[in-house]
């Protein structure tokens, strides 16, 4: 790889790689295996950077490798999961108690989802992504991602502690963008 592509794709590295994991953490559930999905995402667009960087859109190229990446772990092997009654959120800056609350409902809702649903609800609604851009993320019809959406919100309005939760709190679920969802 020529300096100016390695210097490209640092660049790419330290803008996205918040966002990258974030997502990934939604997918995963889990910190570290967010950080280690997004590094092997990551490692897959280095190999080919040179196709990645001459996208017209290369996060998207990349969110579909960790996406990919993230299915791939389910395939190969079972991951096993060590589940506990609370998740081990750190508070962020302005984080109110009640909104680490409603993230640990959130992230634990979500976790019920089976894995496609997950992906297209948090591609579609958290990511802010179109549905045809989760379609392309997936490689899946726009109509799969509909009806994939519709019974993942379903499931999540169905959820008990997300229903307590959206009920304590005035606007509904605060998501780290500072909306309600």
């Amino acid at each position: 790889m020529r300096a100016e592509e390695q210097d490209g794709y640092r660049e790419f590295v330290r803008a996205r790689w918040p966002q990258l994991v974030r997502t990934a953490y939604l997918l995963t559930g889990d910190l570290h295996h967010a950080e280690d999905l997004t590094q092997t995402a990551l490692a897959k667009a280095y190999r080919s950077w040179r196709k990645v960087s001459r996208s017209s859109r290369p996060e998207a190229y990349v969110r579909k490798m960790l996406v990919t990446c993230n299915s791939d772990r389910f395939r190969k092997r079972r991951v096993g999961e060590h589940l506990t009654a609370i998740p081990p959120d750190v508070a962020g800056p302005g984080d109110s108690a009640a909104q680490i609350d409603d993230r640990g409902s959130l992230l634990r809702a979500l976790a019920q989802l089976p894995p496609r649903q997950r992906a297209v609800v948090v591609l579609r609604y958290w990511e802010d992504l179109s549905e045809s851009e989760v379609a392309e993320t997936l490689g899946c019809s726009t109509g799969t991602v509909k009806s994939q959406a519709a019974k993942g919100l379903a499931k999540l309005r169905a959820c008990p502690e997300l229903a307590d939760a959206m009920a304590q709190t005035p606007g509904g679920i605060a998501t780290s963008r500072g909306g309600a969802r």
